[in-house]
């Protein structure tokens, strides 16, 4: 024992004899970290590489420590380059941090080229792969949507396959294209961003003024979107993979009416017509309700015909990918798959990507690429509209009889076919297949010193397939009546594009100068033909035998082919990195117009001025970089279709001698006066960094007028046709869009908080009409107000009073109306501006958390001051009894409400009911929160990967908006009308990222 406690002893003096000999050869040390100015930096980091002690500086820039004198500091701030010095047993280290220069000299596209971000003139906003996969998207343009100012992206609806709208600066034109143009790896991409695989995106730039537009002339006008796809890069090979798998659920259902609230409802509507004695209940139910109808009252049946027709969706996304190269020969390959099944069983969509990327140099002068995208896509149910059918079918309804199977009228009204018909397999088929190939070659030879020849080849394939049948227990068909129909339609569209580019790069001295030179023709051809029969004599064969069909129901092909030529010149000029300028000028001619109005003329003009080069700002240690740029310009937009201004016949039946014949007459008369709209767009802009790099961003205020609008100028009916096109009209839009990012928090220890906020405000204006008018009711278009607004009466309530609905020939319990000129009748004069789709503001917030392997990202979207027009309040509003209603509070002589008028069943719907329908379209979202997790880099080491990532993405699960708490309904966001259609979702997704 005594021996044993001698050892003990030993070992604890020799361990308090090292700890004495480790504290021995630590030493204070003290010193001083400064900035390139001499200026101090203060709460830079300082560590001793390997341990987790540190320290940061004062307020002069001052820190003190303890380390060994063998260690080694690690000095880090935002904004500079991270530093490693020795200690060498020294006592005070002085470290001089230098800037880093990599943001400011991050390299943006611009079209035909690219740029450092300090030397751009233009307004450009920019995604990058990492924020374009931080939100699970189905397209990028989805990715878009509050990330970046000055681009509004709204969803068309929540059908899989769908794309949403995008408009950069508002909208422009009446009745033309609005659009961006999207341009692919430099080449101009026809059609939507479903065929591209989000993951194979490597950066998003969006083109917004004049000065960066203008290079794509004819058609800038609407915004261009720059998509730069993934590249090889010199390195080993690399494999990476991604993969997630989403639950789809809906976000709510439509608060339709149970049993009860529709049986009180339709006695209430007949009770109105006066033909409901409450005096005798039971004889009155049986005038008003089917035989089918009573039994299933005393049944007690109570049918949630939604909760029948939905079920849960799920999503999966997977990509594989490959990556590497040399200084000679750099590749990228990646093959992706994706599927959406939606909520409604026959929506669905799905997806199979291969991107393949190659760049060889040849020699030290040539270099030549190509990048090449293919498709395959399987859309069904585009069209199908399941919901319309199952939100009318009747609560009282039972769906199944005795043994199991669907009833086809389950209230014996042949107007409500059972909803759950079309889920029957072969009732309804609907597929629409697509193949793409989308291909972008080079070439680029350096002739002498910084000048360069690139020759650009782009081709584009695409081959649509689309079939419809319905059987003669669809639900359409069982309303209308009739034997099974089918449809086919097939597209085929061949495009190609060739460009030639001559640039000049040369740095005299102070002066830098770049010279931009293009010779383009772009040219697409689209043949289309369609078939529909009616009488399917075998079902099972759905479209694919239209031969055999009893009637032929329409037939039709088209072909459409357009060109268009282009010259392009651009003049890049820097002086002593202060002064920018930039002159564009391109012009396009297209083969839509005339002769004599074929050519456009886009000019350009931007400056720049990088105030933070300037002598007076040496001295200004916190501000980074501030640069104040200018523009003006003029771009266009083709904007109609390839053969209007040749006028349009149309096929006219008639009779000659007693005999049937065939003629055709003018539908459209020919306009060789049409040409460009165009866009004159002046823009302000201030891009600045301060503090480091914490706090960094771009404010511009923009005015844009286009003019020579394309619309409809309507003509007697005396000339045989009802309008001719004509230029004539003028729009404008104007605001102010702030783009900020900082970096909130930052520590020693692994943790920090960054943000991208982004605010946007435009107003639309219609300028003029033609032909003098200030208005054009039909279109919704009215002088001095945005491109589209809801013109209705306005409802103030519901009328309490007999005598004094009399006034207006109205009832009590039926809708008021204002009568905004007071001379107590209510006409046309009465119809009032009730709102805009245009909201007052909209903006973006991107909230990013890491501490050491795990990160947290919150994505928010807000548009304030829209407004919205539903169609379930004037669609399923119709309180006379016959199909099921929203369940709303409607005026009864007890429950004298001011919200919806009293059910009536001589109305099929209530006087003035559109007015039920204008809400407030005001909304916030979290559109995404993911929680990753990255497992450690010596796990990783372990298992011979580079990096594993783990992560749970909730999707949009949360919405603020009245719409939806004060008013009952699911989702705001829509383009202009809320349709009844797939309803709004959420999802729960898991993925996984792996790196070997």
């Amino acid at each position: 024992m005594k021996n044993t406690l001698s050892k003990v002893g030993a070992i604890l003096l020799c361990l308090l004899l090292w700890g004495t000999f480790i504290r021995a050869q630590s030493v204070p040390i003290r010193g001083k970290v400064t900035g390139p100015d001499g200026n101090p930096v203060i709460g830079a980091s300082v560590a001793i590489k390997g341990q987790k002690s540190g320290t940061v500086t004062d307020v002069m820039g001052a820190y003190k420590l303890q380390a060994p004198g063998t260690a080694t500091l690690v000095i880090s701030f935002i904004g500079y380059l991270q530093q490693e010095v020795p200690v060498n047993n020294r006592g005070e280290v002085n470290v001089k941090l230098e800037e880093d220069q990599k943001k400011l000299d991050e390299v943006v596209v611009v079209g035909y080229g690219q740029q450092k971000k300090k030397d751009i003139t233009g307004s450009i906003s920019s995604i990058n792969s990492k924020a374009i996969m931080e939100v699970p998207v189905t397209n990028a343009q989805q990715a878009l949507q509050g990330r970046t100012p000055g681009i509004d992206v709204l969803n068309n609806s929540n059908k899989p396959g769908d794309e949403p709208r995008v408009r950069v600066r508002g909208t422009r034109s009446l009745s033309a294209g609005n659009d961006p143009l999207y341009v692919v790896d430099g080449i101009p991409f026809a059609g939507n961003l479903n065929d591209i695989n989000p993951s194979d995106i490597a950066s998003m730039d969006v083109l917004k003024d004049a000065s960066a537009t203008a290079i794509y002339g004819s058609r800038g006008a609407n915004g261009v979107v720059l998509v730069s796809t993934r590249k090889g890069r010199i390195a080993a090979p690399q494999v990476t993979y991604s993969g997630m798998y989403g639950i789809i659920n809906t976000l709510g259902k439509t608060d339709m009416m149970d049993s009860q609230q529709y049986l009180a409802m339709k006695r209430e509507a007949n009770r109105a017509a006066g033909l409901y004695d409450d005096n005798n209940p039971d004889a009155s139910d049986a005038k008003i309700f089917t035989a089918t109808e009573i039994a299933n009252i005393k049944k007690g049946v109570n049918t949630d015909w939604q909760s029948l027709m939905l079920s849960q969706g799920w999503q999966t996304r997977h990509a594989l990918g490959v990556s590497g190269g040399t200084e000679t020969t750099k590749y990228a390959v990646t093959g992706g798959y994706f599927k959406d099944q939606g909520v409604l069983e026959l929506q669905s969509y799905e997806r199979y990507n291969l991107h393949i990327a190659v760049d060889q140099m040849i020699g030290k002068r040539i270099q030549i690429g190509a990048s090449s995208l293919a498709t395959y896509s399987m859309r069904k149910g585009g069209t199908y509209n399941g919901m319309s059918a199952s939100l009318k079918m009747l609560p009282i309804a039972d769906p199944f009889d005795a043994s199991g199977k669907l009833i086809t009228y389950p209230t014996a009204d042949n107007q409500q076919p059972n909803a759950l018909l079309d889920y029957e397999k072969g009732n309804r088929v609907e597929r629409l297949s697509h193949i793409r190939f989308f291909n972008s070659l080079y070439g680029e030879v350096s002739l002498f010193d910084g000048l360069k020849y690139r020759l650009n080849v782009g081709t584009d394939v695409m081959q649509n397939n689309y079939g419809l049948f319905q059987g003669k227990k669809n639900t359409d068909l069982l309303i209308g009546g009739g034997d099974a129909t089918a449809s086919k339609q097939g597209q085929f569209v061949w495009a190609y594009t060739v460009e030639n580019l001559l640039t000049y790069n040369k740095t005299f001295g102070k002066h830098a100068l770049n010279v931009t030179g293009l010779y383009s023709v772009q040219r697409q051809r689209e043949d289309t033909s369609t078939a529909s029969v009616r009488g399917i004599p075998v079902e099972w064969q759905e479209y694919y035998n239209l031969g055999q069909a009893a009637n032929v129901t329409g037939i039709g092909s088209q072909l459409g082919t357009w060109t268009i030529l282009s010259y392009m010149g651009r003049v890049n000029y820097g002086f002593d990195d202060r002064y920018l300028v930039t002159l564009t000028l391109r012009a396009d001619g297209s083969s839509r117009f005339a002769p004599g109005h074929k050519w456009g003329y886009f000019p350009s003009v931007a400056l720049g001025w990088n105030i933070t080069s300037e002598e007076f700002m040496k001295g200004v240690s916190w501000v980074d970089n501030l640069k104040l740029r200018g523009s003006y310009g003029r771009i266009g937009n083709t904007g109609i279709p390839p053969y209007a201004t040749q006028g349009l016949l149309g096929r006219t039946p008639y009779s000659f001698g007693n005999k049937g014949a065939t003629g055709f007459s003018p539908i459209l008369l020919r306009n060789p006066n049409l040409t460009w709209e165009t866009t004159a767009s002046t823009n302000i802009g201030l891009d600045f960094s301060v503090i480091k790099g914490r706090v960094s961003g771009s404010i511009d205020v923009y005015k844009q007028k286009t003019t020579d609008l394309l619309l409809q100028r309507f003509l007697p009916f005396s000339n045989g046709v009802d309008y001719v096109l004509e230029n004539t009209g003028v729009t404008q839009n104007q605001g102010i869009e702030i783009g900020l990012s900082t970096v909130n928090v930052e520590t020693k220890s692994g943790f920090s908080w960054t943000m991208d906020v982004n605010f946007y405000m435009n107003r639309e204006k219609i300028l003029a009409l033609g032909e003098g008018k200030t208005q054009d009711v039909g279109n919704g278009w009215f002088v001095g107000s945005p491109t589209y607004v809801y013109y209705d009466y306005k409802k103030v309530g519901i009328w309490q009073d007999e005598a004094a609905a009399q006034v207006y020939k109205q009832h009590q319990g039926e809708i008021q109306l204002a009568d905004l000129n007071n001379d107590k009748k209510l006409d046309d004069k009465d119809r009032t501006i009730l709102g805009a789709p245009q909201p007052k503001w909209s903006g973006g917030m991107t909230q990013r958390f890491s501490y050491k392997g795990l990160d947290l990202s919150v994505v928010a979207f807000a548009r304030m001051g829209s407004a919205v027009k539903s169609d379930f309040y004037s669609t399923f509003n119709t309180l006379f009894g016959r199909y099921n209603n929203l369940d709303v509070d409607y005026w009864t002589p007890t429950n004298p409400t001011n919200a919806f008028p009293r059910p009536n069943a001589n109305q099929e719907r209530p006087n003035n009911y559109n007015t039920l329908s204008y809400f407030d379209g005001s909304f916030f979202k979290i559109r995404n929160i993911t929680l990753g997790y990255s497992m450690p880099k010596s796990i990783m080491k372990r298992w011979q990967m580079e990096a594993l990532r783990f992560s749970v993405d909730v999707k949009q699960p949360l919405i603020l908006a009245p719409y939806r708490q004060k008013y009952k309904g699911i989702d705001p966001e829509d383009v202009n009308v809320i349709g009844v259609d797939a309803p709004a979702t959420w999802m729960l997704q898991f993925g996984v990222n792996a790196t070997f």
